[in-house]
C-alpha cells in the first residue's frame, strides 16, 4: 500500500515550484490532491498532470490572504470530499527591498500571503480536523525565518512567524491526534530564485556545504515524510532542508 493511499491533501501555491513538486510526490504516494492557486490555466494543467498519475484532483482558485474566501473554500472542498487529511500551507511571495525603501504595501502583501494565509486555512479546517481526531498540517517556512536576510525583513518576518505559529498550533492540536510541523527550505531551484543575479547565487552557494541548490523534489520528499504515518510521533518541529546551509 502506498504511503498516502486514499488521503485527500490541500496544497496551496501548487500550480508551480515547490508546491507543484509536493503535489506530484503526494500523488505518486496515492493521495488525491486539491490544487490551489490564482492562475486557472496553470491550475488546470496541474490537474491533468496529477490525474495522469492515477489519483483524483481538482483546482480551486483562491486568494489565500482573504479570511472569508478561505472559509468558503474549505466548505466547497468538504462538499466534494468527505475529509481533508493533509494541509500544506505553501503559498508565498517575495517583495524584497531594503527597509529604507520598503513600502507598507510590500510589508502587508508578504505577511498576508505568507503568514495570514496559514491562519486562514488552519482556522477554517480546525473544527473538521478536531472532529476527525486526525490530520497532518505542514507549513512551508524558510531558512531566512531562522537567520534573517538583508533586503527581506518582510519575508523573513513572515517565515519566522510561521515557525511560532507551527509550534503553538502543534500544542493546541496534539490532544486530538493532529500533527503540525514546518519545513524550512534553503536555496531551492524555483521560479522565485531564477531572478537572483548570478553573483548573488555564488555567494549563497559558498555557504552551502553541498555546493549546490536544492530541488523542489527534495522538499517534497520531506513533506511526504511529515504527511505520512512515518511521522506520527513528530509534532511542533522544524525540518530544515538546506544542504547544511544552516546548522
Amino acid at each position: 500500500m502506498k504511503l498516502l493511499e486514499g488521503k485527500w491533501a490541500i496544497i496551496t501555491g501548487s500550480t508551480k515550484g515547490i508546491g507543484k513538486a509536493i503535489a506530484h510526490t503526494f500523488a505518486k504516494a496515492g493521495a488525491n490532491i486539491v490544487i490551489v492557486g490564482t492562475n486557472k490555466e496553470r491550475g488546470d494543467a496541474a490537474v491533468k498532470e496529477i490525474t495522469a498519475l492515477g489519483v483524483e484532483a481538482f483546482f480551486e482558485a483562491l486568494d489565500v490572504s482573504k479570511y472569508d474566501a478561505c472559509h468558503e473554500f474549505i466548505s466547497r472542498v468538504l462538499a466534494k470530499v468527505s475529509k481533508v487529511d493533509i494541509l500544506v500551507n505553501n503559498a508565498g511571495i517575495t517583495r524584497d527591498a531594503l527597509m529604507m525603501k520598503m513600502t507598507e504595501e510590500n510589508w502587508d502583501d508578504v505577511l498576508d500571503i505568507n503568514l495570514k494565509s496559514a491562519f486562514n486555512l488552519c482556522h477554517a479546517l480546525t473544527r473538521p480536523m478536531l472532529k476527525a481526531r486526525s490530520g497532518k498540517i505542514i507549513n512551508i517556512s524558510s531558512v531566512v525565518g531562522l537567520t534573517g536576510n538583508i533586503g527581506q525583513v518582510n519575508y523573513s518576518a513572515s517565515k519566522s512567524g510561521m515557525l511560532g505559529f507551527t509550534k503553538s498550533l502543534a500544542l493546541e492540536f496534539a490532544s486530538r491526534g493532529i500533527n503540525v510541523n514546518a519545513i524550512a527550505p534553503g536555496f531551492i531551484e524555483t521560479e522565485m530564485t531564477e531572478s537572483i543575479p548570478e553573483e548573488h547565487k555564488k555567494v549563497f552557494l559558498e555557504k552551502i556545504p553541498f555546493k549546490r541548490m536544492g530541488t523542489g523534489e527534495e522538499i517534497a520528499k520531506a513533506a511526504l515524510f511529515l504527511a505520512s504515518s512515518m511521522s506520527d510521533y513528530i509534532t511542533g518541529q522544524v525540518l530544515t532542508v538546506d544542504g547544511g546551509m544552516v546548522m
